[in-house]
């Protein structure tokens, strides 16, 4: 049974925002795992699993693109006026789009929290967890943030966090001490 007093945490949107390879969705379900054993109600919304749903269809053109992150920002919105701690790792390369979802969270009186992984493309590509880079490289993948495809980086995030050499436990602790700043934990 969930403890009232837990439940009662408000709810937030977290936007992971950085290039493929940087650590968005790993950093996510390490948070999630850690605040649900402290029954705490936290929902991921990752990017790749909302293009099998929500985005089924689109493309990687930028009205695509901006489509999907609007779309994101929309249901992690509704998630987060309702008490659920929302963490959303998804590329959103530029910088309108997530302009739009923190105008949106704000419209509704919901808390934005933007996390930029600044981990440089060389990192990001010696990754390549997906595969990705390989198959831009490779001409399969067009456009592809990061392989030709600009990313443009936020210009005041709440957190900045380079996960080169970084430890997962260190970035995601980072994160908590964040959060627990802005009352949110």
């Amino acid at each position: 049974m969930r403890d009232p007093a837990v439940s009662a945490t408000p709810g937030a949107t977290v936007w992971l925002t950085g290039l493929s390879g940087a650590g968005k969705s790993t950093i996510a379900e390490a948070l999630a795992e850690q605040l649900r054993a402290e029954d705490r109600r936290v929902e991921v919304l990752d990017g790749d699993v909302l293009r099998q749903g929500i985005s089924q269809g689109l493309g990687f053109s930028r009205e695509d693109r901006d489509t999907h992150v609007r779309r994101a920002g929309f249901v992690a919105s509704l998630l987060s006026r309702n008490g659920v701690l929302t963490l959303v790792p998804v590329i959103a390369p530029y910088a309108e789009s997530r302009a739009a979802v923190r105008e949106r969270h704000a419209s509704d009186g919901t808390t934005y929290v933007e996390v930029y992984l600044s981990t440089p493309v060389e990192e990001c590509r010696r990754r390549d967890v997906k595969g990705l880079y390989a198959q831009a490289d490779a001409g399969a993948i067009t456009p592809m943030t990061g392989a030709g495809d600009p990313y443009e980086p936020p210009t005041d995030p709440d957190l900045t966090i380079d996960t080169t050499g970084r430890e997962l436990s260190d970035v995601v602790h980072g994160l908590r001490t964040l959060l627990h700043e802005k009352g949110l934990l």
